[in-house]
């Protein structure tokens, strides 16, 4: 009998892995290409299913609540579609400096602002997720303390111009280009800050 090779190693693994979800449909309700790679590198089998929401927040929430907030509400938008072998995963991030929250840039100009603000500084990046079934319901905030060198306005230029990060938070992508020149210090989950702070994830979904 031939030995096991690594690829069958690790599909073994992942099988024997997060076996408490095999009876129950997962569905990450996010279209981020970032959390929908995360995910699926834990050997997970889900869908993608989502439901637009207004990200609309109470003022009066502190900056690594808000997150967290708009994930439940996410979650709560598929409370009359599922049964009780489903789960749902939502998540939202924020970017937070200098008592401001950095959402998705509109345009080239605000990016170029944002990126500007961040430049040569310390900020947070803040993850809310909620882990949603009819039964059960975990929910949690991860936050990471990023510092980014200081970047010229060529640099900035060139990042947006080539990588076009009006999908994300703060006007960056921390697994792109600007990540690679930028990021001299990180204080947390590296993959928090590309969206989804997976480990937390799957130790969630262990207990689940």
């Amino acid at each position: 009998m031939e030995p096991f090779n690594a690829i069958q190693t690790i599909f073994i693994l992942r099988t024997m892995l997060l076996d408490n979800l095999k009876d129950y449909k997962i569905i990450l309700a996010s279209k981020s290409p970032r959390r929908y790679s995360l995910l699926k590198e834990l050997g997970l089998k889900f869908e993608v299913m989502i439901h637009e929401i207004e990200e609309i927040f109470p003022d009066s929430l502190p900056f690594e609540e808000i997150p967290v907030y708009l994930a439940r509400l996410k979650a709560q938008q598929f409370k009359n579609e599922i049964d009780n072998q489903t789960i749902i995963i939502t998540a939202d991030t924020i970017v937070y400096i200098d008592n401001e929250i950095l959402g998705k840039p509109t345009d080239y100009d605000e990016a170029f602002q944002m990126l500007q603000k961040l430049s040569d500084r310390w900020h947070q990046v803040a993850t809310g997720v909620c882990i949603y079934s009819k039964n059960k319901k975990v929910t949690f905030t991860s936050v990471t303390k990023v510092l980014f060198k200081s970047l010229t306005d060529q640099e900035i230029d060139y990042y947006i111009t080539n990588f076009k990060p009006f999908d994300k938070a703060g006007a960056y992508g921390i697994q792109e280009w600007i990540g690679l020149i930028a990021a001299e210090r990180i204080e947390g989950s590296y993959f928090n800050v590309m969206g989804l702070p997976i480990q937390r994830i799957y130790e969630e979904l262990c207990n689940f």
